[in-house]
């Protein structure tokens, strides 16, 4: 088969003068982007002679360039470590030493970080992405100035085998060092099957992405599949709600991903400019379980909104619910996609759980990580008998329709009954008052551990703690119910998105 950058020369094929991508102020067609690709790899080989397998980060915000970065290291053999801005720079330090990275890339606003990194680390000067006054005068080396001073590669390139690694995605690293998973060529292709096949992606589509490109969900859902399905991909350097609806409208947006934050702005947005959806065929939500009342509220405009679920190690889709369920299995995460085999399992004894019962998501198959980059131990712990292991729990109903429980991690056992802050979170999140909340355990001298929970307050709401937990104990059975809830403005985020509880709890436990 063939490596990634090959669905590009296809697309550039058959489809030369269709627009592939759209920034800020770049709009390339299929030719005109696989013409940059060949001549930037060519520029990596001859240039900085760079060989296959050696590694290449990028520090640099959304945007085209991003993608003629990776498609250029795909087609080269290289292997590309997206580094996450809004770490310091010393987790991005770390990063860079673990993976051994011979070079940094990085767009005008990481310059400076990233001429410090390669001083630090003793690697050559960052080739610059892009150009921008606030840069000043420098003698670093320039993308286009690199790409212009090699002649185009025009001959078709020897087929890469697919099992090489493309990607390293180091991990949130709630617990520990981030762990770089290392995702291959086949991996992304399987992952934009997946997608494929569930969403009925094709070349009439344009999607918008609105996550950041170095998380997987940023170029997983749906960047790099509607690429291999030769739509177009909506680039923005930065997410904001107001802008991003105004390119939906312009564009004819026809697929909107983002975690269950990005969506609630959006709503937000939608509500106060009315702008015209009518391309949409869907909102899509990943990377924490999204709130029921949030999903009804898109709906209940005539937004069709779907759900799935899927990991940095999963490249990242495992489920996925198709647009036919959208409103019958709302909250769901919808059944594995196709090219995934997935069961819940017992925890301890791994023996598989039946319906209604929660257990750990366990998966296998091709689109599933290769294994952490030096790190034989996080590989012994999370792959078993061929199986990845998620840490994450769910229950599957009678259909086979799967809804997320919470990390196993995060699980609280309160006087020896398992409290599952998901389903704690989402009657809090019914509550007309509260637009987001988060339940964390606690220890406790009497029950080993109890709920606690913080809410963020809809607009000019105050709730009070009482009437939540009373709202809770209507609801829920009373060791499930939060002994605490606190208001607070809002909730410390890693670079997916999602809620860092430890972070929470450390922050209220010392401001009591």
């Amino acid at each position: 088969m063939y490596d990634i950058s090959y669905w590009l020369r296809a697309q550039a094929w058959m489809r030369p003068s269709k627009v592939a991508v759209v920034g800020d102020e770049e709009r390339w067609t299929y030719g005109e982007l696989d013409d940059r690709v060949a001549r930037l790899a060519h520029a990596l080989r001859a240039g900085l002679k760079l060989r296959q397998g050696e590694r290449v980060a990028l520090l640099s915000a959304n945007g085209p360039e991003f993608l003629l970065v990776l498609m250029a290291v795909a087609r080269c053999g290289l292997v590309l470590v997206p580094l996450n801005w809004r770490l310091t720079p010393f987790e991005q330090e770390y990063q860079l030493k673990d993976s051994g990275a011979r070079r940094i890339f990085a767009s005008a606003e990481y310059l400076a970080v990233a001429k410090d990194l390669s001083n630090r680390l003793s690697l050559p000067a960052p080739v610059r992405l892009n150009g921008g006054a606030e840069t000043g005068p420098d003698d670093l080396l320039d993308l286009e100035e690199l790409m212009a001073g090699e002649a185009e590669d025009k001959g078709d390139p020897e087929p890469l085998p697919w099992d090489l690694p493309l990607l390293i995605g180091y991990t949130s690293g709630t617990t520990g060092k981030p762990k770089g998973a290392v995702l291959t060529h086949a991996n992304m292709f399987w992952n934009a099957m997946n997608d494929l096949l569930t969403i009925d992606l094709r070349s009439s589509d344009v999607s918008i992405t609105l996550l950041p490109m170095f998380h997987i969900g940023g170029l997983g859902l749906f960047t790099l599949p509607t690429l291999l399905a030769g739509g177009r991909v909506i680039i923005p350097s930065r997410f904001e709600p107001e802008a991003a609806l105004h390119q939906i409208e312009r564009e004819r947006v026809t697929i909107v991903f983002g975690v269950p934050t990005v969506h609630q702005r959006l709503l937000e947005a939608i509500d106060r400019l009315h702008p015209d959806l009518a391309a949409v065929r869907m909102f899509y939500s990943g990377g924490a379980p999204c709130p029921v009342d949030l999903i009804r509220a898109f709906q209940a405009r005539r937004i069709p909104f779907g759900q799935g679920y899927g990991l940095t190690e999963t490249s990242p889709t495992v489920f996925m619910l198709v647009e036919e369920d959208f409103n019958r299995k709302q909250g769901t995460i919808g059944r594995p996609a196709p090219f995934n085999r997935v069961r819940l399992v017992d925890p301890v004894s791994a023996a598989p759980v039946g319906p209604d019962q929660v257990g750990e998501i366990i998966a296998k198959g091709p689109n599933v990580f290769a294994y952490y980059w030096q790190n034989e131990e996080a590989n012994r712990q999370a792959v078993q008998d061929g199986w990845f292991h998620t840490g994450d729990l769910a229950w599957a109903d009678a259909e086979g329709f799967v809804t997320v429980a919470g990390r196993l991690k995060e699980m609280i056992i309160s006087g020896g009954e398992n409290v599952y802050p998901v389903e704690v979170e989402q009657v809090l999140q019914s509550h007309p008052q509260v637009v987001e909340a988060a339940v964390y355990g606690v220890a406790d001298s009497q029950w080993g551990e109890v709920p606690h929970a913080a809410v963020v307050a809809a607009p000019e709401s105050t709730p009070t703690e009482e009437e939540l937990r009373a709202y809770c104990g209507t609801r829920l059975a009373r060791y499930k119910v939060p002994k605490r809830i606190h208001l607070v403005s809002e909730f410390p985020r890693n670079a997916a998105g999602k809620v860092t509880k430890a972070e929470l709890a450390a922050r209220l436990s010392t401001s009591n």
